[in-house]
Order: C-alpha cells, then sequence, then structure tokens
C-alpha cells in the first residue's frame, strides 16, 4: 500500500494550522510576561498548559519508541511542580523541547520502515498510528486552551 498521502496528512495535522491555529503561530509568539497569568474562569496557566503539552508529547513519543520507557506518575508527573516567574530563557527552552521532540513524532511518521498501522511490539494493543493521533489530538487540545487564556488576557 501506499501510504505517502496518509503521511503526508498526519504531517500536516501534527503541525496544526488547518482547522485551527498553528503550533509554530502560537507557540513561537508567546509573551513571557502572560504565560503565569489566569483569566478568572482558567483553572490553568499557559506555562502549565505549554509544559503539560511537552511532558504528554514526550511521554507518547518516549513510550511508542522504547520499551524501557517509565511513565511519569498520573497526574502529577504531566505537570510542572511549580509555575515560576516566567522568563524568555525558560520560555524559549520548553517550546525548543516541545518543537524537538514534535520533530522526533513527525520523522517516525516520515520513516516508511514504521508501518503506522502496526501494533507496537510493546504497546499494549497500540498502534504508531493510534500514538501519532493521540500526539496531534492532544496537542489541539491544550493549543485551544493556551489561545482561550491568551484572547481573555489580550481582551
Amino acid at each position: 500500500m501506499d501510504d505517502k498521502a496518509l503521511r503526508k496528512e498526519l504531517i500536516e495535522l501534527l503541525k496544526g494550522g488547518q482547522a485551527h491555529s498553528s503550533l509554530e503561530a502560537v507557540l513561537n509568539d508567546l509573551k513571557p510576561e502572560l504565560c503565569n497569568k489566569r483569566p478568572l474562569g482558567i483553572t490553568r496557566s499557559v506555562y502549565e498548559e505549554l509544559v503539560h503539552m511537552r511532558l504528554a508529547q514526550e511521554d507518547i513519543l518516549r513510550y511508542t519508541l522504547d520499551p524501557a520507557w517509565v511513565s511519569p506518575e498520573w497526574p502529577d508527573g504531566f505537570w510542572p511542580s511549580d509555575n515560576d516567574e516566567m522568563t524568555e530563557e525558560i520560555l524559549s527552552n520548553t517550546v525548543s523541547q516541545f518543537f524537538s521532540d514534535l520533530d522526533e513524532v513527525i520523522a517516525l511518521v516520515k520513516n516508511p520502515k514504521f508501518d503506522l498501522t502496526a501494533l507496537i511490539p510493546h504497546g499494549e494493543g497500540h498502534t504508531y498510528l493510534r500514538e501519532v493521533l493521540l500526539v496531534a489530538d492532544h496537542n489541539a487540545y491544550h493549543l485551544g486552551k493556551i489561545v482561550r487564556t491568551l484572547s481573555q488576557l489580550s481582551g
């Protein structure tokens, strides 16, 4: 089966920007001074959502590729343990780590050696495709929460 079209569409889905804001457009334009604020009715700051996205994406990626990977404890291991004041350096490092792992997910999708519909040998009945879709879905959900928070902070 020629799955080039599927792989192309998955990459576009991972990058975002079709039915919602792209990851790059939102995350590369974040202002550190807005990242720790919580508007009325918002339970998590932009910083907390971003770190959660990074940790969850890393966990899914490592789970997919490494049979020895041990996931963090749920839920505490998937959220930042602090809410320190955001600096340009912390924000830049967090965004960079997020995109580095996203690039690895995209590389997996591009790699024809991976049959995306195959079961992951250590994956408890999960396929590579399921994990890629999980990354895309989870990132889109939390990016939406970031966009909502930012719009309330700037509005």
